[in-house]
Parts: C-alpha cells; structure tokens; sequence
C-alpha cells in the first residue's frame, strides 16, 4: 500500500479501526543488508562483544555490544520486559488520562520510563537525544518500512540520533512476528530459557489447539471484530491483521467485509454508520481494546444495544495491537476459545 494512499485516510478513523495502518515515518537503520525475512544475527550474546540485528526491512543494525539504552514504541517494550529486557523510554500510548498504565504498557512499570510521546505525532526529540539512545525500536503496519508511531515531521532528527529496528506486524499471521519479537529479545539479553518464557510459549500452543477444536465443533458461530468511535463503527476483514488471520487460520468463522468496502480503510476494514451498524449479523463481537477507541460499556447508541450479541452479553475484547510476548498473547486465545465454546447462536 503505498503511503500517498494510506494519507488519504481519517488519522482518527484509522487509530480508532480495529487494523492500524502504518502513518508513523520511515527510520532508516544502520546497515544494508537485504533481504525478505529477517534474522537475528547475534552471535557473542548481549553481554559483551558485537552485536547485531536483521530486522523485517531487511536492515541490518551493527553496534559494538549489545545496546543498553533501548528506545521502544510502547507495546515493543512491553513485549521485551517479559523477556528481561528493559528500556529507557518509550513512545506511544503508555498511560491513561487518568495516569495509570494504558492497556499497551502491558506489566510494565511506567514510572520508571521516559515517556517520549502518549499520543499520535508526539516525540520529544529533546528527550530522546538526552537518553543517549543506542537504539529505537518500533512495529510496522505496512510493506514499506514505516515505523509505527514515529512522527513524519521529526522522522530525520530521530534517524540520526540511533539505528532503528523495525518488526512487521503486516499481513502475516501472529505466530511470525512473536517468533521474530522472541529472537530480538533473545539478542538483547532476554532469558528465553526461563521457565516464565518456555512455560507461556507452552501455553500459547496449547490455548491455539484449544480455539482451534472450538471452531471445529462450533463452526456456525459468527465472530465479527468492531471497533467505535463517536461517529463511526469499523467492522475489520480478516486480511492484514495478525491475530485475526491467525484465528482465521484455525478455523474461526468471521464476517468478511467485502474488498469494495474496505477500500476507503486501505484494505484493513469497513466503516459503517451507527444507523447501519446491523449490517452484519454476528454471535461475538471482538472489540477493539485500544484507549483511541470507545469501549463497549461506553457506546450509548441505540442500534448498538439491540444487537443480538450485545443483547446476549457476547462481546469481548480485542487486542488490535498484540503485546508481542507468548505470555500476553495467550489470553486473547483462550477468550476467544472460551467465548466460541459458550456462544449462543443469536444470529
């Protein structure tokens, strides 16, 4: 997709849809060496020696040691404190208006970061520059490179400051991008044989196995994934987004938007209006649980409430930004197993 396409979309609308498309801005990182699938090329470990990364642009970022001033986008770094590895600031939604931890920041103790930016094309160069960063590390939601919430008006100053490092979370299913988060941690110094990790890992396999006979057995049961904003409702496809390609993948039965619909959102999602929020009929609806989009207990329009699943309690929660960690991703799993299980056919 290309980037004068993405720019035509609503920033609102395209934070609030449940898939994200990437507007953030390209970081070139150190190093040249191309290549489709990336790898991590460290091999004297994250504690002395040289160190270094090939990230899914291809790109890759040599340093003399393993870096220890790591600059992450928010759910990248929540990701890496499950593994051990901790970072000094972040950017990206960190903390709620009311100061606690937003569902990004995972377990993270966000007292003890420097928080850079909590919103779109926010990012104090000027703090960044001072935590002498030997690296920055992001999400990319498209095929270009972009990396995810680095703002275009200051994408230079920040290149030139650290080597970047960007992990594709673009059309591909879960499991890539978790592997791909797994090596980078594991590079940076991460305890990947620890039981916290192997065990989630376990885990993980084991809640997939789980959605995975679920479908099987209740392959009637329709699963639209929403996400609402004050004047829109997003109902997202299936392509493009990693958890849901994957829950496609074992079986789950989806409205699929069909691609006229979804051209407005690049491909990601439809927009309907509240009036036309029925369009579709569905036994669980997945919502978003960013804090840019409205959540379900908050919606007070009439055509939400009548539903059918609303009207049967079959709303849960979706993460349409994964905390890249085995052990946060085997929740959205079992929820969404649990809740095939359980369903009622209302629609």
């Amino acid at each position: 997709m290309s980037n004068a396409r993405t720019a035509r979309f609503s920033r609102r609308g395209l934070l609030a849809a449940g898939g994200a498309l990437g507007l953030g801005a390209l970081v070139t990182a150190c190093g040249g060496e191309d290549s489709k699938d990336g790898g991590s090329e460290s091999t004297a470990g994250a504690q002395s020696g040289p160190w270094s990364f090939k990230d899914d642009r291809g790109k890759t970022v040599k340093l003399d040691k393993a870096p220890a001033n790591i600059v992450a986008f928010t759910g990248v770094a929540a990701a890496l404190y499950d593994y051990g590895v901790s970072v000094k600031g972040v950017f990206g939604p960190t903390k709620t208006q009311d100061g606690k931890p937003d569902v990004q920041a995972g377990d993270m103790d966000i007292s003890k970061v420097t928080i850079l930016g909590n919103t779109w094309d926010q990012f104090n160069v000027e703090k960044y520059a001072a935590l002498a960063p030997d690296v920055l590390i992001s999400t990319m939601f498209d095929d270009a490179g972009t990396l995810w919430y680095v703002p275009e008006a200051s994408k230079d100053k920040i290149a030139k400051l650290a080597p970047s490092v960007g992990i594709s979370v673009y059309d591909r299913q879960i499991t890539a991008p978790l592997q791909r988060m797994w090596e980078l941690a594991e590079s940076l110094g991460g305890d990947m044989k620890s039981a916290k990790a192997t065990d989630a890992k376990k885990r993980f396999e084991e809640a997939s196995e789980r959605l995975r006979k679920a479908a099987k057995a209740y392959p009637d049961i329709k699963v639209m994934a929403g996400s609402a904003s004050q004047e829109l409702f997003y109902v997202s496809g299936t392509n493009l987004s990693i958890d849901l390609e994957y829950f496609k993948a074992l079986g789950v039965n989806f409205v699929e938007p069909p691609e006229k619909a979804k051209a407005q959102g690049g491909g990601w999602f439809e927009s309907l209006s509240w009036e036309n929020v029925d369009k579709y009929q569905a036994d669980i609806i997945m919502m978003d649980d960013r804090s840019s989009a409205i959540q379900p207990a908050d919606i007070t329009e009439a055509t939400w409430k009548k539903l059918p699943a609303v009207k049967a309690g079959q709303v849960i929660a979706r993460s349409a930004e994964p905390i890249l960690s085995y052990d946060k991703c085997v929740p959205l799993v079992e929820n969404l197993a649990k809740a095939i299980e359980t369903a009622k056919k209302v629609s």
